[in-house]
């Protein structure tokens, strides 16, 4: 789930791309550069509930498969677990969160979440958001999720569970925040540690509207941890704060682990807003950083600055989409400790539309390198992903409308791309269709067309592993799948 104002993009700019996306016609959808998916998303386990409508406008969509991640054993790659959203409903959250894991990397298995009480023995809240899932070295595998109630009040919960079974089944389900108005929990992840065995991390944002209306909003950044493998987890605090600056709020954070040091990086976005809350301010990424597992913090260093515009359609852009905009994928070379973050920005356009960027430092965060633009000039580009393989090759994916032809308002062509850069070279840059192409315009409606707001991509010493959305036309019973392919990046 994601809570801002109305106007909240850096910059405001609607633009019809007559030229921009009409370059490259509509390809086949199929091909040998085309990568060999599997769908993980089978059957709707929450498909005769009843909970969670909370006014006579909430519409769900039944069948949908939306926001997935997804983690590997770092024993063994073909050990995977994929979590995501199940049955989005238009006005918030979904009825709740699913599961499927597999052994041999090909073939899933369905399993629920207990983060609502559409699931069975689930958590007592009306629907479920925002999945995260991470495997920690001993197999151990963290879930976790945000529980959202409408109808009996507006509050929100922090959620996870663990698996030691690879995903099988699901215990030790812990409340590990509650709030309620004006309190709002948002966008939380976890990660688990990578070198220190029963170690996990979930970090999100606290929005406190208190009192509520105009200058008055907080958000810092909170973060709740376990050393014992999900048994228990600490109570919830503030590491990340925004007290200092009024109408502040953090938004994306997310921990990943240098494996050499053992120091944490937490990225997120920092975003300020006018006094009536209606415009942003002032935005930009920022880093946090720990070395002693979590429990200290030093300051902010600023990353990147966040020129995120409206995600819209290029050839409508009253038609809005909803897709990774404010959010960083953050991700350190397992060798050589550099540190990268992608993001969606509009500095090569412009101002015009998003497009996919990354920055890198090479000194522990301290300094960070200028903007270089991943995906295509010129084509609209939203929700990177980023992991870095065991040989260094930074692998990016990421949807663009390459395909989308000038006046065009009837469909929106996608697709998922991957993109290597050797070393981390852009000089070395590669890239690949990995999805077929599809209408985005046939995504649940949540605020814009949602296949969520992030997607998947975790490394190992081969290659990535990629989670991704994909529509189906026609199809209102089931508009959007989930789909996983393994890639060797080399």
């Amino acid at each position: 789930m994601r809570v801002r104002p109305p106007s909240t993009a850096v910059a405001t700019t609607a633009i019809l791309l007559a030229a921009v996306t009409g370059a490259t016609p509509a390809a086949a959808d199929h091909g040998p550069d085309i990568a060999p998916l599997t769908k993980v998303s089978h059957g709707d386990p929450y498909a005769d509930c009843t909970i969670g409508a909370s006014s006579p406008d909430s519409v769900v969509y039944p069948g949908t498969e939306v926001e997935p991640y997804l983690s590997v054993d770092p024993r063994d790659s073909k050990r995977v677990v994929t979590v995501f959203q199940q049955d989005r409903w238009n006005d918030g959250g979904a009825r709740g969160l699913a599961a499927a894991w597999s052994t041999d990397g090909r073939t899933f298995h369905r399993s629920t979440l207990p983060f609502s009480l559409c699931a069975p023995g689930g958590a007592d809240f009306e629907r479920a958001t925002d999945p995260w899932v991470s495997t920690g070295p001993d197999g151990t595998v963290y879930a976790s999720g945000e529980g959202v109630d409408f109808t009996k009040s507006t509050r929100t919960g922090l959620l996870a569970a663990t698996s030691r079974d690879g995903g099988r089944t699901w215990r030790n389900l812990t409340t590990t925040h509650v709030d309620a108005q004006p309190f709002f929990n948002d966008k939380p992840s976890l990660t688990a540690d990578p070198i220190r065995k029963g170690t996990a991390y979930q970090v999100w944002n606290r929005l406190d509207n208190d009192p509520p209306g105009p200058s008055s909003l907080d958000g810092p950044g909170y973060i709740s941890l376990t050393r014992d493998g999900g048994r228990t987890w600490s109570k919830a605090r503030p590491f990340v704060d925004t007290a200092a600056v009024p109408n502040t709020q953090t938004i994306g954070h997310l921990i990943v682990v240098d494996r050499h040091t053992g120091t944490l990086y937490d990225f997120f976005d920092r975003i300020t807003y006018s006094d009536d809350l209606s415009t942003v301010v002032e935005a930009h990424y920022a880093m946090v950083t720990s070395t002693d597992a979590g429990e200290t913090w030093s300051a902010p260093v600023t990353v990147a600055e966040d020129t995120s515009v409206p995600e819209v359609d290029p050839n409508d852009p009253a038609k809005a989409l909803r897709a990774a905009s404010t959010l960083p994928s953050p991700a350190v070379d397992p060798k050589t400790g550099t540190l990268y973050m992608a993001y969606e920005g509009s500095d090569f356009s412009g101002g015009a539309f998003d497009e996919v960027q990354l920055v890198r430092s090479t000194d522990g965060g301290r300094t960070w390198g200028a903007p270089e633009l991943i995906s295509p000039k010129g084509v609209p580009a939203f929700s990177p992903s980023i992991a870095v393989d065991g040989r260094g090759t930074v692998a990016l994916t990421y949807y663009d409308l390459r395909f989308l032809e000038p006046g065009d308002t009837t469909t929106l062509p996608t697709a998922h791309q991957l993109a290597t850069l050797a070393h981390g070279d852009p000089k070395h840059r590669t890239e690949r269709r990995i999805s077929r192409i599809f209408d985005w315009l046939q995504a649940p409606f949540a605020g814009g067309y949602f296949l969520g707001d992030y997607q998947g991509l975790v490394a190992d010493d081969r290659g990535v592993r990629a989670v991704l959305t994909e529509t189906h036309s026609g199809a209102p019973l089931n508009r959007t799948d989930v789909y996983t392919v393994d890639l060797r990046t080399r």
